[in-house]
């Protein structure tokens, strides 16, 4: 193949959004059928298969590779034609980052906001956890992503941004109920915890370590939200390993109380993304790395 077809890649990224070949095709105003041949044409040019036909549909690596590219290409263009074609219609541009949702909770939209009042920007923020969101930079969701993994991908560089510890927290009312013989194995049996979803394992991982209890040995709630996450606790109906920095305001007045003081989770925190980064892309990239280091460092110190 002496050139990529752009309407071909199109259809892959279409599919693998849509979840669907139906739906991708009504996306495109094409057929369903003339969707299958676009990525059957992809296919054959390639001599390799793009697209793992499994639910949820998958890109295969060559498909995130091409992925990779044909959004850098989609998002290069569309900060490149309002210059170059005067009477282009003005449209937003859209920006895909995968974040944990720590970093949205506390850090990341000070670091965002000004751009995104200062240009035409829309934001589409991929929420994981921070060890899952180094996949939406794999797969070509986004173009940067906040990660703890310390290794590039191939195509991407990563910057240290700092260090963010996670300690235990709880109402005093809670430490009365829960734990007025003390923190151990069976009063922590009693004691209902949280964790973020059923794919985090901090809370799993940092129990076991510590009290050699394992998941299912003692009541954890599930709830995919950090705000929720630490109402739960100013509330008294769990304790939780929160980041300190989320919490400060809460021990500082009192209302929440570190209960494990000597044990404290500390992570690194990377900023990965696209090498060729220009315009709004790389003011994006430095304003998360430059506020993320001042943030954190301080935090951590």
């Amino acid at each position: 193949m002496s050139k990529l077809d752009y309407k071909l890649l199109q259809a892959l990224s279409c599919v693998i959004k849509e979840q669907s070949f139906e739906r991708a095709a009504n996306v495109l105003c094409l057929s369903q059928s003339a969707v299958s041949q676009r990525i059957k044409q992809l296919e054959q040019q390639l001599a390799q298969s793009v697209v793992i036909r499994s639910h949820p549909i998958r890109a295969t690596a060559l498909g995130q590779q091409l992925l990779r590219h044909y959004y850098q290409v989609v998002q290069l263009e569309a900060e490149l034609l309002p210059s170059v074609m005067p009477n282009a219609p003005v449209t937003p541009l859209t920006l895909h980052i995968a974040t944990n949702a720590d970093s949205l909770a506390t850090w990341l939209i000070p670091a965002i906001a000004p751009l995104i009042k200062e240009h035409l920007l829309e934001v589409n923020l991929l929420i994981e956890d921070e060890e899952r969101t180094l996949e939406r930079l794999k797969d070509g969701q986004s173009f940067g992503a906040i990660a703890v993994q310390d290794v590039a991908i191939k195509g991407c560089q990563l910057t240290r941004l700092g260090k963010i510890n996670y300690i235990v927290v709880a109402t005093p009312e809670f430490v009365e109920r829960y734990f007025c013989d003390g923190i151990n194995a069976q009063t922590l049996m009693r004691a209902p915890g949280i964790a973020f979803d059923h794919k985090d394992n901090m809370h799993t991982r940092f129990i076991e370590q510590h009290f050699g209890l394992e998941e299912g040995q003692y009541p954890l709630h599930a709830v995919r939200s950090s705000e929720a996450f630490i109402n739960m606790a100013k509330h008294g109906a769990a304790y939780c390993l929160a980041p300190q920095l989320q919490v400060s305001n809460e021990l500082a007045s009192g209302e929440l109380v570190q209960i494990l003081p000597d044990k404290v989770i500390e992570e690194t925190l990377y900023w990965h993304h696209w090498i060729l980064l220009k315009g709004v892309y790389k003011e994006v990239s430095d304003a998360i790395i430059s506020h993320a280091q001042q943030v954190l460092a301080v935090n951590h110190g």
